[in-house]
């Protein structure tokens, strides 16, 4: 493979995956059982997620990032308050906070790369396809003996490069709007006591997530102007109103708590550029940008979810509050000037 020249350029790995005609997977498994002196080498894991996730708190002070293609979310923490319940994981250790969904979980490397400032160490986790869920990177203090006895513990008994990647199930057609009970999934919409049942509404009455924003109660959700994500961080960090930032893979989602402070803009890309957070957001890629409202028990709660092409969402922004708490009046006023800039829809 040309990863050699490739990876000198400057160029990630998905992009040279892509490049390559292959998934990024495929492109680490291929150096499993490299040589010491390779650029980059992969030791294959125990398909065991639950329990290396677990494990990983003794590595102390790491980097976890998730992405989707079109939004990267990188917060630096300690993986602390791991639990598991069936194919569904938890990490709840304050700077780190995950939901992993273990099933979309298919391989699993540790990877070690000379770059230009030394060796970057990592561990990788892709689905079936070779798409990258979740990695973990390690930093200046992180315990690289503790990783490293990780890596011997965990180690797969097959090392052979190389990986075989199936492709994943199409997505179920879109029903069209006349096919839904409509009155009945607004009746159930009004009724919503935690936005964690939303999903689970969702299912109930066949509908995706666009297609929601369509047919709800306008009472309950606008679509707003595509820039107003970065209306929306900008105002955050210039007020100090502390948010809660969602981006998410189907095997994994990745939330940052906190306020936000710089901002930048490079290109297609709107930056979350913090010591301990990066949010990294391609802006030409959001199709539509919705505010969203659901009632629980808490009150009234405020979103902003944003959606590509295809219907995917690429993040969501919510503000930060606990349960039993209401929502922060600041992030109720800063989502009240979005829908100053509702779109008309015909």
């Amino acid at each position: 493979m040309q990863f050699t020249s490739e990876r000198q350029s400057g160029k990630r790995h998905r992009d040279i995956a892509e490049k390559l005609q292959i998934s990024e997977g495929e492109l680490i498994a291929a150096h499993a059982g490299a040589p010491e002196t390779a650029l980059l080498r992969a030791t294959r894991l125990q398909a065991d997620w639950a329990t290396l996730i677990t494990s990983l708190e003794p590595l102390g002070e790491v980097m976890a990032l998730t992405r989707n293609l079109s939004c990267v979310h990188e917060k630096t923490g300690v993986y602390r308050h791991v639990s598991d319940t069936g194919d569904v994981g938890l990490v709840q250790g304050g700077d780190i906070d995950l939901r992993a969904f273990y099933r979309h979980w298919a391989h699993g490397f540790a990877v070690s790369e000379s770059v230009e400032n030394g060796v970057q160490q990592s561990l990788q986790f892709f689905d079936t396809e070779g798409a990258a869920i979740h990695k973990v990177f390690l930093k200046p203090p992180s315990n690289v003996q503790a990783y490293q006895g990780f890596v011997h513990r965990y180690a797969d008994l097959n090392q052979q490069p190389g990986v075989e990647v199936t492709q994943l199930p199409s997505q179920p057609v879109e029903k069209e709007d006349s096919a839904i009970d409509v009155a009945g999934f607004q009746s159930a919409w009004r009724g919503l006591q935690d936005a964690h049942d939303f999903f689970g509404l969702l299912e109930q009455f066949g509908v995706t997530r666009l297609q929601s924003m369509r047919i709800a109660e306008k009472q309950y959700v606008q679509q707003v102007n595509q820039a107003s994500a970065r209306q929306l961080l900008e105002a955050a960090a210039s007020e100090q109103v502390a948010l809660m930032i969602f981006v998410a893979n189907p095997g994994m989602v990745q939330i940052h708590s906190g306020i936000v402070k710089k901002i930048a803009v490079m290109g297609p890309w709107l930056n979350v550029l913090d010591p301990r957070f990066n949010l990294h957001l391609r802006e030409d890629h959001i199709a539509s940008a919705w505010v969203v409202r659901k009632p629980t028990v808490d009150g009234m709660v405020t979103a902003l979810e944003l959606f590509d092409t295809d219907g995917h969402v690429i993040a969501m922004f919510c503000g930060e509050r606990k349960p039993g708490k209401p929502e922060l009046a600041e992030w109720r006023a800063l989502m009240e000037t979005l829908k100053e800039h509702e779109l008309c829809l015909n």
